[in-house]
């Protein structure tokens, strides 16, 4: 596949899925993004803001394999990942998978799971596959999660591990629609006299894939790459921030600004893909100081200073490589 064709199909994808969530194609895009990089997406914000229609929109104009899991403080490891079952006619034990096998779990309010479910996770999302009695299993590619949490309300819930924040290859919110925006997404319910909506399938797991691969085209200029570095480094060396961003940084910057940078029809990455997907990128992974919560200050906050800090490579010398 060449990059005008994941570009097309790209635009048609999310022409389709904004059908269903109107009015937030950028925050659609990026999820897009995390889908091309092959990495997992955190939507963090309050209830009824589309999250989960996202994730199912998604699942459905791109043919993937769906699964929802609604993460409750009773849900155990083994609801996520199966378990092996007394099969009394054969008398052996046999595995029943659980939902984890498909290629786009929806993992609804994670954070209302304790620790100990949350970390049935972190392997699948990390390693591609399960070990449930021993038996290491692989999932089929793609393997995408999608999860969604309330930034707002923390009773009855358990924050995420840095670790496990490590493996979400962004973080995005859609915050609250514009009025045009919200108006449109009335009259679009009262045109069609009732809630469902059928999204046509615009693609295909086989070509997701191809799309996937194809982004491996897109070239990054010895600069550009230099450039993502330093942004990484620098927030290791802010006063702001206890821990900084782990070369899962690094890469989170490289996969989605050639992601980026291929929707656009380019196979070549500018400095300003780079900058465009800094902030969803990179904010999760810093730990900022104690002190500074009272400031309210964010992860945000200390990326866009980073950014304004860290000379940009020249344009000239990105166009004269490629």
């Amino acid at each position: 596949m060449g990059l005008r064709e994941l570009a097309e199909l790209g635009r048609r994808l999310v022409d389709e899925v904004e059908r269903a969530v109107v009015g937030k194609r950028e925050q659609l895009e990026l999820v897009l993004l995390g889908m091309l990089a092959d990495g997992h997406v955190l939507l963090e914000d309050v209830p009824g803001l589309a999250k989960t229609l996202t994730a199912r929109s998604f699942a459905e104009a791109s043919g993937l394999g769906f699964s929802r899991v609604q993460f409750t403080p009773d849900l155990l490891p083994a609801d996520v990942t199966g378990s092996s079952i007394w099969n009394q006619r054969d008398g052996d034990f046999e595995f029943r998978s659980g939902p984890i096998f498909t290629n786009l779990l929806l993992a609804d309010e994670i954070n209302r799971a304790p620790p100990k479910t949350q970390a049935a996770l972190l392997e699948a999302m990390q390693e591609r596959q399960v070990t449930t009695d021993g038996v290491t299993r692989p999932l089929e590619r793609p393997f995408l999660v999608l999860a969604t949490q309330n930034p707002i309300e923390y009773e009855g819930t358990y924050p995420l591990p840095e670790a496990q924040l490590d493996r979400f290859l962004l973080r995005t919110g859609f915050g609250y629609p514009s009025g045009d925006a919200e108006w449109e997404m009335l009259a679009r319910r009262i045109e069609r006299r009732g809630d469902d909506l059928r999204l046509a399938q615009i693609i295909d797991r086989e070509t997701l894939l191809e799309m996937q691969a194809a982004v491996e085209l897109v070239h990054v200029e010895p600069s550009v790459g230099r450039y993502m570095v330093a942004i990484v480094a620098a927030t290791r060396e802010s006063t702001s921030l206890a821990v900084g961003a782990s070369p899962r940084g690094s890469l989170a910057l490289l996969k989605l600004s050639r992601c980026r940078a291929a929707l656009a029809g380019r196979d070549f990455v500018t400095p300003d893909d780079v900058k465009a997907i800094a902030v969803p990128a990179l904010a999760h992974r810093l730990l900022l100081k104690p002190e500074l919560w009272v400031q309210r200050r964010s992860g945000e906050d200390v990326v866009l200073e980073t950014l304004a800090l860290v000379p940009t490579p020249p344009a000239e010398d990105v166009v004269a490589a490629t």
